[in-house]
């Protein structure tokens, strides 16, 4: 439950994000529903493999950085492999960015975010789903599942693709939007439209 909850709370922020700086609702992700599994994922491994760095705020937000950069550039770089070049993001222009990939502002988001996760939000979760009756709780768990599943299914013929998701406005452009077509290979990915 928490890995669909992290999902769903991360969806809602990028979907937030966009409200807020272009004035219009973008589902964002490669998937279709309201869930971006590279948070779910990402509150997951904090939760787990940093365990032993709750008691250290310091070495937990440090430890966060860098499990979430490693799997933000990792995801980046899977979804542009397995998609013919596509890209759901990129940071090309951000303050110490890598490859475009993963930057410094949203690594400081991320480490945050993981303090976040760690002392607040999975504590309340945690009392919160102990209380709930537990087979409600399966069975939502697993409507979410199949959901999530059909949606992966889908979404992998059928990506979530389009503006405000796949399309970047390169710096100092004045060419409204960018959008990454493998075209000539992986020399030859990003074309202006």
């Amino acid at each position: 439950m928490l890995f669909f909850i992290f999902c769903f709370v991360g969806w809602t922020w990028e979907v937030m994000l966009a409200l807020i700086t272009e004035g219009r609702f973008v589902n964002r992700g490669t998937l279709h529903g309201p869930w971006l599994p590279i948070y779910g994922t990402g509150g997951i491994i904090i939760l787990t493999l940093l365990k032993k760095l709750r008691h250290r705020p310091a070495l937990l937000f440090v430890g966060t950085v860098i499990l979430c950069g490693c799997l933000e550039y990792f995801s980046s770089w899977y979804l542009e492999i397995t998609h013919d070049g596509q890209r759901w993001w990129d940071y090309t222009g951000y303050f110490l960015n890598l490859n475009g990939r993963i930057c410094a502002e949203g690594l400081l988001t991320f480490g945050l975010g993981g303090l976040a996760i760690a002392y607040l939000l999975a504590p309340v979760l945690d009392n919160l789903l102990a209380r709930a009756n537990r087979r409600i709780m399966f069975i939502v768990a697993i409507v979410l599942l199949v959901a999530y599943v059909g949606d992966n299914i889908y979404s992998s013929i059928v990506p979530n693709t389009g503006a405000g998701i796949t399309d970047y406005k390169e710096p100092g452009s004045s060419v409204e939007s960018q959008r990454s077509i493998s075209v000539d290979g992986p020399d030859n990915l990003m074309h202006t439209i």
